[in-house]
């Protein structure tokens, strides 16, 4: 899947700052700046940022639940044993 987003220079920033701002927060538009050519931020909406941080959130719970279940099936090890084995 391609990304679809508009590039600009970070020199624009100081020119047009209020509205590129206002082009991500109203706009719903992503952008990405570049310096001499190449990406070096994102600047995306609130609304966006928190939806992100979201998934990042339900996949954490998904790992942990998936760590959880893998020990219920094979048993855990102590920490203690753990430093005894490698003689920590």
């Amino acid at each position: 899947m391609a990304l679809d987003y508009t590039t600009i220079p970070t020199t624009a920033l100081r020119e047009h700052g209020s509205e590129i701002v206002n082009r991500v927060a109203y706009g719903d538009e992503e952008l990405v700046l570049t310096r001499r050519g190449k990406p070096i931020a994102a600047l995306v909406s609130l609304e966006a940022l928190e939806a992100l941080h979201r998934l990042e959130d339900a996949q954490d719970v998904a790992d942990a639940a998936a760590a959880r279940e893998d020990a219920r099936k094979h048993g855990t090890v102590s920490l203690e044993d753990v430093k005894a084995r490698f003689d920590l």
